[in-house]
């Protein structure tokens, strides 16, 4: 196989969707490779920020480390929603511990970046306009206070990638940040997409126009086009690099 996408799903590994999802993907002739992380709650228990993040950055070290027994040749890390959170903070994270040669690129879908949910920033005007499309601003909050107790991690970019400087970003590998035209995080995902180009990494921004959140990822048997455009958009990222 040429190359390797390693996927972080946010839902247990057994979740129908996420299977069908890594199926989906291989099915192009990518390894792919989920990671079943801890949460601020779950069937794992209660493992706040920065459980999941440290479960996700060692699976991409054993990825790495493993590359030969695997066949592979690079490592894309993606996911979508709070998975798109980890996916840029994993990513984040190896540039602060010495690692960040080991990943390729990084395509985040529909990214969890910001942690203003509790008192919606008017800078991202998708968390008005888009409210209760599928995803209801106070439940997100809801999530974020699980995920950072107190919210002391409130702007790290380990915990809230949309807070990170143009020096965090610089020398990153390429980006691809994907968000979906009805999503109410659809704008903190953009505003990351221009502080990438900013801070001089190459990005692409990608707007799925009349989808709610993850849509395109989550609504195959509705929108078989807008589902296999994605995956043929996530393959041909992935063998660019």
């Amino acid at each position: 196989m040429p190359t390797v996408r390693f996927q972080a799903s946010f839902t247990h590994m057994a979740d129908l969707n996420y299977q069908h999802w890594r199926n989906s993907l291989a099915a192009m002739g990518m390894v792919v490779i989920g990671v079943e992380f801890r949460n601020g709650g779950g069937s794992l228990g209660a493992h706040p920020f920065p459980a999941g993040l440290n479960d996700c950055a060692s699976a991409a070290q054993w990825v790495a480390a493993n590359r030969e027994e695997l066949g592979i040749s690079t490592m894309t890390i993606s996911g979508e929603s709070g998975d798109g959170n980890l996916a840029i903070a994993t990513t984040l994270k190896a540039k602060q511990d010495g690692w960040l040669e080991e990943i390729a690129g990084v395509y985040a879908q529909c990214p969890y970046i910001s942690g203003a949910y509790a008192e919606p920033d008017p800078a991202l005007a998708s968390l008005v306009e888009n409210n209760g499309y599928f995803l209801d601003v106070a439940n997100m909050g809801a999530l974020a206070a699980v995920y950072d107790p107190g919210g002391a991690n409130a702007t790290n970019p380990l915990a809230w990638p949309m807070h990170a400087s143009i020096d965090d970003l610089a020398g990153l590998p390429p980006h691809v940040v994907s968000v979906n035209e009805l999503d109410p995080l659809r704008d903190e995902g953009l505003v990351y997409a221009r502080a990438l180009s900013r801070a001089g990494v190459s990005v692409v921004s990608r707007t799925v126009n009349g989808t709610c959140h993850a849509g395109d990822c989550l609504l195959a048997a509705a929108l078989p086009d807008v589902h296999g455009s994605t995956v043929g958009d996530i393959y041909r990222f992935v063998t660019s690099l």
